[in-house]
């Protein structure tokens, strides 16, 4: 059961989705006078931030042209947790239709919560401010991203992203000849879905609809009142097509029950 292979990249495209957010901030230095000197686009790499740090520190001569510019920011994917809040059955399938009109069967997808932390290094606390405020405004606590789960059906969900905590963290200690590290530490979850394999549905696509309505609840001795059909037009539509219904509604005064597996009333 396990052998069955299959990559739908939900992972890959949630961490993807997620540095998108924060791949177009600037930050502008302004003179005395409020008159802008300079725009700067703050650079966003994945990684720990630890790595930074220690780039940072390993690198004593202060004396080099460029040693890290700051500021800049960092994320990497933190946790993968299950989440049972969001469970829904286990054994729950529904359809869907492939890019070339096949029906297939999918199981319900699994809710998982996948954390990120984001950080920020910056020289100046203004300049870590300026960053901070301009995204602190879009969670509250939560902003939603839609990404195409599983490209073969085109499912596509509104993904939460809930900011959890926001840390301030000011790492200078020492002497002048000390680096300064101003980091804020921002903890997100992206409360996203995993699908399994999307398999073949021999079953094919339900094309007529019979309902029976009867005269009392209690089914095995009321008689049938009314009979309501609904077959699409045209009939061999699929999915993707342009179509209507075809409904009819038929009366009956005898205590006749349609069977499914006969195809006739009896």
């Amino acid at each position: 059961m396990l052998g069955t292979y299959y990559y739908h990249e939900i992972i890959r495209k949630t961490i993807i989705a997620f540095g998108t957010l924060f791949n177009q901030i600037d930050i502008k230095h302004k003179d005395a006078s409020g008159n802008i000197n300079s725009v700067l686009s703050v650079p966003l790499a994945y990684g720990p931030s630890q790595k930074f740090l220690a780039r940072l520190e390993q690198q004593a001569n202060l004396d080099k042209p460029v040693q890290i510019s700051l500021p800049r920011m960092s994320f990497e994917m933190t946790s993968i947790e299950y989440d049972p809040t969001r469970k829904t059955g286990i054994t729950q399938t529904f359809r869907a239709v492939d890019d070339n009109d096949r029906m297939k069967k999918v199981f319900m997808p699994v809710p998982y919560n996948i954390g990120f932390e984001l950080t920020i290094f910056a020289k100046l606390n203004d300049d870590a401010l300026q960053i901070v405020e301009q995204i602190l405004p879009y969670f509250q606590p939560a902003f939603s991203l839609t990404i195409d789960l599983v490209d073969s059906i085109g499912e596509k969900r509104d993904i939460p992203v809930v900011l959890n905590s926001v840390a301030m963290q000011d790492d200078y200690e020492g002497d002048f000849s000390t680096r300064r590290a101003l980091l804020y530490t921002l903890q997100f979850t992206a409360k996203t879905y995993l699908f399994g394999p999307v398999a073949d549905n021999p079953e094919g696509l339900i094309r007529k609809v019979i309902v029976d309505m009867y005269s009392d609840t209690n089914t095995q001795t009321a008689k049938r009142e009314v009979r309501y059909t609904a077959v699409p037009d045209p009939i061999d539509a699929n999915p993707g097509d342009d179509f209507g219904f075809t409904e009819t509604w038929e009366y009956f005064g005898d205590s006749k029950s349609y069977s499914p597996t006969q195809q006739t009333d009896i």
